[in-house]
């Protein structure tokens, strides 16, 4: 009667997702002041201001037929050029507007580009720790998800591993830098060594493999770090951006794919993304976004106070005996359960209101995930049951 698959995803979801409405429904039964909600990625500092008043410029003093009505299906040739100045004039690859492909946020950009490279069985590669998403977005479209194990515990990539994982079926490795759920970015010695492993790779196999750079979080960087943009790296590198995180829009659902010149046969690769929009429906992302990010490009958050959550939480609970590799990108910290079991561990911070992520569905079962794109009141009340659950593992 339906497909089974999709069955499946609609009852098996996400952990942090049902970790995120149970915090809602404890709430209204304890108070939220008694709830300690580390589980889901929600930008907790405002949009730039310049994006919120350009959202009512454009809508006061546009055309309405114009702000809301279709676009061309890879996006306004004004917004893809401004996307295109900004990163060429950032990273000092030439980019055009004809590369960019504006999508309904990082999502769509993923599954379109995996779309596009299947040829049938074909196999993406996934360095743990993962975007869980990642396994249905491959698996939906008839390929496989291949995940290479963490590097513990330093996050960057298990080379003897992923080289193993490599074969003639492998299209494309994802990198996720900075990385959700660890917050650690990928220096630019990996993402050398990692060109390098797949050009050589590339040429043994006779084929391309493609970097998919799942980049949501590049402009949420601390200490001074530098998250590469990696198609100055490694020339077969598509990416996929979405302005959820930097311009705190996850409600807006806007992003793009970037295929820059160098990629091999760039522009059938774009076609076959096209392709695989059409073939997704998401084409024609919508119409006042795109007329946003036409403006405010360039423009930056305030990470502040996400720098000084991460520092009073690493402070604390590595003072407590807690390990944990210090993030220095994205909003999250990824920890090491005690005990080794972080499904149980998370189970009793649960019967304490706390709610954390255990990492099990980002590859790494051992350690959890806590986001730090929270307030500083919770933190601070939340301290105490941090404390008490390690006192008593």
């Amino acid at each position: 009667m339906v497909n089974q698959n999709m069955l499946k995803l609609g009852t098996n979801r996400s952990c942090i997702r049902e970790l995120f409405e149970y915090g809602l429904r404890q709430a209204a039964i304890v108070g939220k002041e008694n709830v300690f909600d580390y589980s889901i990625g929600n930008p907790s500092i405002p949009a730039p201001p310049e994006v919120n008043e350009s959202f009512v410029d454009i809508i006061r003093n546009t055309d309405s037929l114009a702000v809301h009505g279709y676009t061309p299906a890879p996006g306004m040739p004004a917004a893809r050029d401004a996307v295109a100045a900004e990163l060429t004039e950032r990273f000092g690859l030439p980019i055009r507007g004809a590369n960019i492909f504006f999508t309904c946020g990082a999502a769509p950009a993923l599954i379109a580009v995996m779309r596009a490279l299947n040829l049938g069985e074909s196999e993406f590669i996934a360095i743990a720790p993962f975007f869980p998403e990642y396994r249905p977005f491959a698996e939906s479209n008839g390929a496989k998800l291949v995940v290479v194990p963490a590097d513990v515990p330093n996050f960057q990539i298990n080379w003897t591993a992923l080289e193993a994982s490599i074969n003639a079926r492998t299209q494309a490795v994802i990198v996720n830098s900075p990385n959700n759920p660890s917050g650690v970015i990928y220096t630019r010695e990996t993402l050398e060594r990692l060109a390098a492993l797949l050009k050589r790779k590339g040429e043994e196999l006779g084929h391309p493999i493609f970097i998919i750079a799942d980049e949501p979080y590049r402009e949420l960087v601390y200490d001074g770090e530098e998250a590469p943009f990696i198609p100055t790296i490694y020339p077969n590198t598509i990416v996929c951006y979405s302005y959820s995180k930097s311009l705190s829009l996850p409600g807006e659902r806007i992003g793009y794919i970037c295929v820059p010149d160098c990629v091999d046969d760039s522009a059938t690769v774009f076609a076959a993304i096209a392709g695989g929009a059409r073939a997704s429906g998401h084409v024609c992302a919508p119409a006042l976004q795109q007329r946003v990010v036409a403006r405010c490009a360039a423009s930056r958050p305030n990470i502040r106070a996400y720098d000084e959550n991460r520092a009073v939480l690493y402070e604390a609970l590595t003072s407590y005996g807690y390990d944990c590799v210090k993030p220095n990108g994205a909003f999250y910290m990824f920890i090491k359960a005690p005990g080794g079991d972080a499904q149980a561990f998370s189970e009793k911070a649960k019967e304490k209101n706390l709610l954390i992520v255990p990492g099990g569905d980002f590859g790494v079962p051992e350690y959890f995930r806590i986001c730090t794109c929270v307030s500083p009141e919770m933190i601070q009340r939340s301290l105490p049951v941090f404390k008490a659950l390690l006192e008593e593992a």
